[in-house]
């Protein structure tokens, strides 16, 4: 378990929501406007790109305007590591194929650990030697994480996550196993370089969710070629949907076919989604189509309505409760929602 600011990460502690703005860190006040944008979504921690000394020291200013904690992202020089603590970040990622000095991963440890601030070891294939086989990178990608955080413990550094990235889901999957088998590190999940918002969302949650599925993981990040806040909503649709954290309204719904007997279902689901900001609970909303699938679901969900030729049920909490008209079915969906 590390500390991150006010923020537990690992152990038994819930698995934590995280992305990264996508604004030049010197720009403070865009900076600013991104992660209250973000913090209004549930990002529960956010990583910030330090490619130089102003950008190390714009975090300064930065943390004085927000509250979540802020990760200070660092590639090539280590340099940058040491300025970032100083300006107050409240952990460090540190790239392990392009910070090749042992003498300064030992500085900053050094540091880090007198500052009480953890370090992320994010090795990413990206990064690493070209010239890997495909079924070389997996094993080479784990190791040299797990290389450079032995490195930090050498200088009594504990406070470490480590991160194995690649934008191939399969060796993703491959090198997250093979460190979860040698170490005990929290776990910092992730397909990077995902692509756009469909592409990402399928291989993210295929990458991540696998791990997931088996224990492993305690912090995760989408990586998704447009606004960061689909990458935090994206993270908590998964934890949704996978039962280990709620945020916001869910819904069940069903795909249609011929049996549907609503003929504006789709659009009906469109309506609801859209009113989704007027629920400020976790709760679980179902609008299904016919009486094959809805009356079950809508017993499941917190409320929901199986949809009938002309008229719907309304059912709250697994008993139904009324018969509504198809014209009152997303107001009804709504206020209920409000009501639990």
């Amino acid at each position: 378990m590390v500390k991150i600011g006010s923020l537990f990460m690992g152990g038994d502690h819930p698995v934590v929501v995280q992305t990264m703005t996508k604004t030049d860190t010197r720009d403070v006040g865009s900076t600013v406007k991104q992660i209250h944008e973000l913090e209004g979504r549930g990002c529960e921690l956010v990583r910030l790109a330090v490619k130089d000394r102003e950008a190390a020291q714009a975090l300064r200013a930065i943390k004085r305007e927000v509250s979540i904690p802020l990760v200070a992202d660092i590639h090539f020089d280590a340099r940058l590591a040491l300025a970032a603590i100083e300006s107050g970040a409240d952990k460090i990622r540190l790239n392990p194929s392009n910070i090749k000095d042992p003498a300064m991963i030992r500085e900053v440890a050094r540091t880090a650990k007198a500052a009480g601030v953890p370090i992320r070891v994010g090795a990413n294939l990206g990064s690493m030697d070209p010239a890997l086989s495909r079924a070389e990178r997996a094993r080479a990608l784990a190791e040299e994480a797990l290389a450079e955080a032995r490195l930090l413990e050498e200088e009594d550094f504990q406070d470490i996550v480590v991160s194995v990235k690649s934008s191939d889901v399969r060796e993703m999957v491959e090198a997250v196993h093979l460190v979860a088998e040698a170490s005990n590190y929290p776990l910092h999940l992730g397909v990077t370089e995902a692509g756009p918002l469909q592409q990402s969302l399928v291989k993210s949650s295929a990458g991540i969710g696998a791990l997931l599925l088996d224990g492993i993981g305690d912090t995760i990040r989408y990586s998704i070629s447009d606004s960061p806040t689909l990458e935090v909503d994206a993270a908590w649709m998964l934890l949704a949907a996978m039962d280990l954290r709620r945020r916001g309204p869910q819904i069940v719904s069903c795909p249609t076919c011929g049996r549907c007997e609503v003929p504006d279902m789709l659009s009906l689901v469109t309506q609801l989604e859209a009113r989704l900001n007027e629920i400020a609970k976790p709760v679980m909303v179902a609008l299904m189509g016919c009486v094959v699938n809805g009356i079950g679901e809508g017993k499941n969900a917190d409320v929901g309505i199986a949809c009938g030729r002309d008229q719907g049920v309304l059912f709250v909490r697994g008993q139904p409760v009324r018969h509504i008209q198809p014209a009152a079915f997303i107001d009804t969906l709504i206020a209920e929602a409000n009501k639990l």
